[in-house]
């Protein structure tokens, strides 16, 4: 009788000590962890990133890479190039499979990721690439800038101007897809979110400082562009938790160089005769109903057209999605749709 009770106590007993062994395992390991800058979070960006006090910097997507190639499904076939070797910035390119007669527009395409995860180097911006450069018909020139927080901004605007620049140059007889296949009188610019953001600086850019051999763009293409500030357009303007929010991510982005009312993330603060100077004949944006920069990319358009910038305006909305959705949801109906209306685009006389 006593050893059936003795038995159960002693179990007990025994389980209790484990458990408080393991505790104070994990309790010292957390006090350790607390005075390691490297466990310790400076700023989560969470889905994109964490960054830690001592700099180390967590990438939570936007990581895998694939390979230049030859793609079966498009037959387009994709090589890398290193711009700077000072820097790393490098750019794939893409060539569709027919060799036509005639020059084909040259499409220069900046990825988005908020500034701070992707590559032209990804799955998903090279499956993109492929469909887009084959369905237009381009030669496309995917840039690989260098991202924040390691890199802030301007570090990307440099990176891009300085990809452009090299497509100009290189036009001309060094490299040879673009030598022998690329029309600089169709010159466009395009990018999604973030690379959005990067086309339509570059094209402001280009139309104050003009381009290499006085080249110009045609076409800007951007698609849900990353625009957001303190300026009052749609109910995300008047949420102060949202817009603290947003300033503290670009910031972050820009290690505090630049508020968030600055022109680089709000170009609405622009004066008229900026918007006047934009470098290029058209432009495309691109709106996704859900997508919470909605307004202020409604904004820009309308903002754009009542400017008395001689160019031409477009505004082609999606009902339904959020933010780049085309690019997870490539193949679907409103996806197909959209990348019909940037080939019309790319390719309207």
């Amino acid at each position: 009788m006593a050893a059936r009770i003795l038995l159960p106590l002693l179990l007990f007993l025994l389980a209790s000590h484990c458990w408080s062994g393991a505790a104070a395992r994990r309790q010292l390991l957390q006090a350790r962890r607390a005075g390691d800058p490297n466990s310790q979070v400076k700023f989560d960006f969470s889905p994109f990133l964490i960054e830690y006090k001592s700099g180390r910097v967590k990438r939570l997507m936007g990581t895998d890479v694939v390979a230049a190639s030859s793609d079966a499904l498009t037959g387009v076939t994709s090589r890398d190039v290193v711009i700077d070797p000072s820097t790393g910035v490098a750019a794939r390119l893409y060539l569709p499979s027919f060799r036509a007669s005639a020059r084909v527009p040259v499409l220069v395409y900046f990825h988005g990721g908020a500034f701070v995860v992707e590559s032209a180097f990804t799955p998903i911006y090279h499956a993109y690439l492929n469909t887009l450069a084959a369905r237009a018909g381009v030669v496309a020139v995917s840039v690989n800038y260098r991202l924040a927080p390691e890199h802030p901004l301007p570090a990307a605007y440099d990176d891009s101007w300085a990809a452009l620049r090299w497509v100009l140059a290189n036009a001309a007889g060094s490299d040879p897809w673009l030598s022998q296949y690329g029309d600089l009188s169709q010159l466009f610019l395009a990018g999604d979110s973030a690379g959005g953001n990067i086309a339509h600086n570059l094209a402001l850019r280009a139309g104050e400082e003009g381009l290499d051999g006085g080249a110009r763009i045609k076409g800007v293409a951007l698609l849900d562009p990353y625009f957001q500030g303190q300026s009052p357009v749609g109910a995300d303007a008047t949420d102060p938790a949202y817009l603290q929010s947003a300033a503290r991510t670009w910031s972050f982005i820009c290690a505090g160089r630049y508020p968030i009312n600055h022109p680089y993330a709000d170009p609405l603060v622009l004066p008229a005769a900026s918007w006047q100077h934009l470098g290029a004949s058209r432009v495309l944006v691109t709106v996704s109903e859900r997508d919470r920069l909605s307004p202020w990319q409604r904004a820009y358009y309308a903002a754009l057209r009542g400017s008395g910038w001689p160019g031409e305006a477009e505004l082609y909305e999606t009902p339904g999605e959020g933010h780049v959705y085309f690019l997870t949801k490539l193949g679907s109906p409103q996806a197909l749709a959209e990348m019909a209306k940037l080939v019309a685009f790319i390719n309207r006389d």
